[in-house]
Order: C-alpha cells, then sequence, then structure tokens
C-alpha cells in the first residue's frame, strides 16, 4: 500500500494482545522518514510496534516502552531503499528482537514484559494518529505470527 505520510493510514480491529504469549510482525517498507510509525496497537496500554526513531530513521520498537524504554537497532531503514523489517517477542525469554533484511540488529539484554492491550492495530499511522507518525512511502507483505518466527 502506498500511504501519503498525511493521514493515509489502515486500521484493523483486535489482532492479538501482545502480553499473552509470543509474537512476530514483519513487513516490507520503502520510505519513511524519522518518527514515522510502520505498525502500532491502539487501547490505552498500546504503542509503537514497528517504527523509527524520530531523530535518525533507526529501525526501534516501543512494544513495553512504558515500562522498560525502546529498543532501537543501529540500521537506518529510513532511507528510500526497499527493506524487510521485524518485531519478534518471545515470551518465554522476555525479549524483544528487532530485524532488518534478515538479521537480527537489536535484542534486549534485560527481560521486557509488554503490557495487555486489546486494541486494534494501525498500519502507518501511530495508536493516537499524531500527525508527525504519518507513513510516507510503500508498506508491503504485513505478516503477523501468535508465535516466534525467524526471518
Amino acid at each position: 500500500m502506498q500511504l501519503d505520510g498525511i493521514d493515509d493510514y489502515v486500521e484493523s480491529d483486535f489482532i492479538l494482545n501482545p502480553a499473552l504469549g509470543s509474537f512476530s510482525a514483519f513487513a516490507w517498507i520503502k520510505g519513511g522518514e524519522p518518527g514515522h510509525v510502520i505498525i502500532s496497537q491502539t487501547g490505552s496500554n498500546g504503542g509503537t510496534w514497528l517504527g523509527t526513531n524520530p531523530s535518525n530513521g533507526k529501525l526501534m520498537t516501543g512494544l513495553g516502552g512504558t515500562y522498560f524504554g525502546v529498543l532501537e537497532s543501529e540500521s537506518v531503514i529510513a532511507d528510500g531503499q526497499w527493506h524487510h523489517v521485524g518485531l519478534v517477542y518471545d515470551f518465554d525469554a522476555l525479549h524483544r528482537r528487532l530485524y532488518v533484511d534478515g538479521a537480527q540488529v537489536a535484542e534486549d539484554a534485560t527481560f521486557v514484559a509488554p503490557q495487555p492491550s486489546t486494541g486494534g492495530l494501525n498500519l502507518g499511522a501511530s495508536k493516537d494518529l499524531d500527525a508527525a507518525s504519518f507513513f510516507s512511502g510503500l508498506i508491503d507483505d504485513i505478516r503477523i505470527y501468535n508465535r516466534v518466527i525467524s526471518p
């Protein structure tokens, strides 16, 4: 899907509660700018599953970030090139992992427990539809699994 970075996004009904078990979310993206969101979960405890750091365009996740901080990679993905990006939350290890183009690029050093959320997903925007979060570019082949997946 092609998103204009102004007001385009897709919303879904409830998909999964991140506090109840492992899950993986992957997408192909091209474009985006620092601060843009690829996948977020709505609801009171929702947040950014996959996005770019507002200052430098590096892949990050805010899942569980309220209490444990964000997990950020060293990989800049807001560079106009196609990238396969992903978040894996391993419920058994209590770790988040980020992937870019098939390689693991970040993992938590300590445990992280995400907050329960029963909100739906926003694709291409933050949970609160903040104007600066709207994705500008292409998002394709979004896949969400209720288990740990390695790309």
